[in-house]
């Protein structure tokens, strides 16, 4: 396995943008670039081998930077939402950027979605991929502590997509980095065909800013129950207060772990295709959200339109607005320590 990359235009503050090409024996595809080190397109075979790109986006660097949705990028420093826009640590209070309203969504309004990363090709035995790597300033959407992060991208030769995150940090912050691609095993349309089974008992139900209450539910008998599969589009219209603050699904589910490494999160299968994608994680939650705000009037890659519930994705997570919620785990990263993620994307057919 070889990684190629290729210049992809620049920044509008003419910084240079890369876009990096890893393909298999199997001929699955990966294309990833260093502007938010956002997967481009991710190329793999149906049950008759007919390869299909299975992750929302776009053609060109300009659509990504003036992309509202996160397509494919890393979502930093802190995924998903902390409310106020504001969290106390260490007995003092930061003030981010409001980028929801007065809420904090992804890392602020640049994040680590919209810079320039540092990149690399890697290669190891049996995968090969890009290794990206970003400085985040003391003060950076107002953060503390300059923040060291890496994410490594392999592309395996058994179709998996992994991602390693590492960051340290030279002051006390908050961490918690995502990776925010929309998938689409059909290739196309909508995603309410496509069954979905989450390893969890549990979710962490939302207010009407999509903040969560602090409540942990059962997922029995509601709507939010995926522990066998189930076809997306089945209860998505339920009359569930859940899905009606969110327009569809956008919560956090608390997963069923075993044991400190990767763990089986989730299973998303397509029946027309047979494509089936397994997630694993090391993380301790999982943010399913259907693509309810996908805008309809922007074109997507070769010119196609997408809309509401053409992709939906897995987020591998600490909980949402941990900083105020000192119930949930802590996603406090002290000076000196690492913080460390894996999580596995796998493809196969049935």
């Amino acid at each position: 396995m070889k990684v190629e990359s290729q210049d992809w235009g620049e920044t509008p503050e003419g910084q240079g943008v890369q876009l990096y090409t890893v393909v298999n024996g199997s001929g699955a595809e990966a294309r990833i670039s260093n502007y938010g080190g956002t997967v481009v397109s991710l190329k793999v075979p149906d049950r008759d081998g007919r390869l299909d790109d299975v992750v929302l986006g776009y053609d060109t660097l300009p659509e990504y930077v003036d992309d509202l949705s996160y397509f494919g990028c890393i979502v930093g420093r802190y995924a998903n939402r902390i409310a106020g826009g504001r969290f106390t640590l260490n007995g003092v209070e930061y003030v981010l950027t409001a980028n929801e309203r007065w809420n904090h969504l992804h890392g602020g309004i640049r994040g680590l979605s919209k810079v320039v990363w540092g990149a690399k090709a890697v290669e190891r035995t049996g995968s090969a991929g890009v290794m990206l790597s970003y400085l985040s300033r003391d003060g950076e959407e107002g953060y503390p502590g300059n923040l060291r992060a890496e994410v490594i991208y392999l592309l395996t030769e058994d179709d998996e997509l992994r991602i390693e995150y590492e960051a340290t940090t030279d002051r006390d912050t908050v961490v918690n980095i995502s990776h925010h691609s929309y998938f689409n095993l059909a290739g196309g349309g909508d995603v309410l065909d496509h069954e979905l089974t989450l390893l969890a008992d549990m979710f962490t139900p939302v207010d009407g800013e999509l903040i969560p209450t602090g409540e942990l539910r059962n997922v029995e008998g509601t709507p939010m129950d995926f522990t066998a599969p189930t076809a997306i589009g089945e209860r998505i219209e339920a009359d569930y207060e859940q899905l009606e603050l969110a327009g569809g699904y956008d919560q956090n589910w608390v997963l069923k772990r075993v044991g400190p490494g990767l763990s089986l999160a989730a299973r998303v299968h397509h029946p027309r295709t047979g494509r089936t994608m397994e997630m694993s994680t090391t993380e301790l939650g999982v943010q399913f959200y259907s693509g309810n705000q996908i805008p309809s009037h922007i074109p997507g890659k070769d010119g196609r339109r997408y809309g509401p519930r053409h992709g939906l994705c897995l987020e591998a997570q600490h909980f949402p607005d941990s900083p105020n919620r000192p119930e949930f785990p802590s996603t406090i990263l002290r000076k000196d320590e690492t913080y460390r993620q894996t999580t596995v994307y796998r493809f196969y057919t049935e």
